[in-house]
């Protein structure tokens, strides 16, 4: 008699033999330019069971943002032989230390708390993904177990992804949401591996570690000319974050916005020079 994980193996094992023969270095190169970046994970046991879903779908690139318990004698047991991916982790203080080198962001959610933010489906969420890896990198967020993603995390994403569940009851656990995650990943990679060759040009999008200093640079001149301030600063903050995020700056635009800023900051300067002494 077969154990639930026996016929799961045995259910994996038996795909087409294009699946089977599918592992080449190219397109696990592709999978692994998407992140899987778990935060605030509060049970050890989801940290390696989304380890374990990461392995058997051939992605390998986890991240974990302040995780209440690890190392973890139970994430590693979780994990059952994908003790690799756990090892390989990067551990982080913040969301954006998560995001730093993608250019591409989606988190999982089944809210949007009323933020002009796209939702997507999983499907839809994976073809997106997977067209953008072939020059670039993107991650896939996974709020804590409890509450999901906080508004400061959903305000880094380019997309909300959810889950087409029963409306009735929708919860879904963590280790199983990134299982499906990545399993509509690999799938897309599979259906699309002949026809998007890997050295196709892609947009050079600004990665979100650029991103986040172009934002510091902003809201600092704002502050300057006054137009950031009091009690309007955090919402304004907001908005500017998911009005950028909509419009996927390029790596040359944002050239043009940080010298724009730049030289706003030099007049100002000078304005307060020609102040001061006369």
């Amino acid at each position: 008699m077969l154990s639930s994980g026996d016929d799961m193996m045995l259910m994996l094992n038996s795909e087409p033999r294009m699946i089977a023969n599918f592992d080449t270095l190219i397109y696990m190169e592709r999978l692994n330019r998407i992140s899987f970046a778990l935060l605030n994970t509060s049970h050890p046991g989801n940290i390696g069971a989304a380890a374990r879903a990461m392995k058997v779908m051939g992605m390998s690139d986890l991240r974990l943002m302040t995780p209440t318990d690890y190392p973890s004698a139970e994430a590693t047991a979780r994990a059952s032989g994908a003790d690799d991916v756990l090892y390989h982790a990067t551990v982080v203080d913040d969301v954006d230390q998560a995001i730093a080198d993608s250019t591409l962001v989606m988190g999982t959610s089944a809210r949007t708390r009323g933020m002009d933010i796209p939702v997507i489906g999983m499907r839809e969420a994976a073809e997106l993904l997977m067209k953008h890896t072939v020059n670039g990198r993107a991650s896939l967020l996974f709020g804590k177990e409890r509450y999901g993603m906080t508004n400061e995390e959903m305000q880094r994403c380019h997309y909300l992804v959810n889950f087409p569940a029963n409306p009735e009851y929708s919860s879904l656990n963590l280790a199983s949401a990134v299982q499906l995650a990545a399993y509509e990943l690999r799938m897309q990679c599979l259906l699309t591996q002949d026809s998007v060759p890997i050295e196709e040009e892609g947009v050079p999008f600004a990665t979100m570690d650029k991103m986040d200093s172009f934002y510091q640079h902003l809201f600092g001149v704002l502050e300057r000319v006054e137009f950031m301030k009091g009690e309007n600063s955090k919402s304004l903050e907001e908005k500017f974050r998911m009005m950028f995020n909509r419009l996927r700056i390029e790596r040359h635009e944002m050239d043009i916005l940080r010298g724009m800023l730049s030289a706003i900051n030099k007049q100002l300067s000078k304005d307060w020079l020609n102040k001061f002494f006369n």
